[in-house]
């Protein structure tokens, strides 16, 4: 059993080291740029090449059945889902076979919007109530995946 981390971007880095600490799990944070990462031996970090979607094709390869994926991005939640893997949001939406396919929809939807210059709001800065949300959320997270690895 393993996390994954989409790193770009990824305000709850600290909040996974801090459970992969207590439940004894690897962390492979995943970027195309450095990310200073706890010397540790369960906690790597990965440096992909530059490019679109080369971090979400390493994790996507990677994932398995019993891994947790933490990603804002919806079609690797998707690809993450199909192979088994659980998936969070570092705003501790948890990813469902289920609600995949609306919100992929909706980010479709967003982005034809952006393109013809819609104006959409950023993210709200995130706040101690969100960092708990997240840990709850990955707490579920990876009790449903040591159920499905069994």
């Amino acid at each position: 059993m393993a996390i994954y981390v989409d790193a770009d971007a990824c305000p709850v880095k600290d909040e996974i080291y801090k459970v992969a600490r207590r439940l004894g799990l690897d962390v492979h944070v995943v970027a195309n740029s450095f990310i200073r990462t706890p010397m540790e031996p369960r906690i790597k970090f990965v440096l992909v090449d530059a490019g679109p979607d080369l971090a979400d094709d390493w994790i996507a390869e990677r994932a398995a059945v019993g891994d947790v994926v933490v990603t804002n991005d919806i079609p690797l939640a998707g690809r993450v889902l199909e192979k088994g893997a659980e998936a969070i949001s570092p705003t501790a939406k948890i990813f469902t076979s289920d609600m995949i396919g609306s919100a992929l929809a909706t980010r479709g939807l967003m982005e034809h919007l952006r393109s013809f210059g819609e104006i959409t709001s950023g993210p709200k800065p995130y706040s101690q109530k969100d960092r708990s949300a997240f840990l709850s959320a990955l707490d579920t997270a990876i009790n449903r995946a040591k159920r499905k690895a069994g």
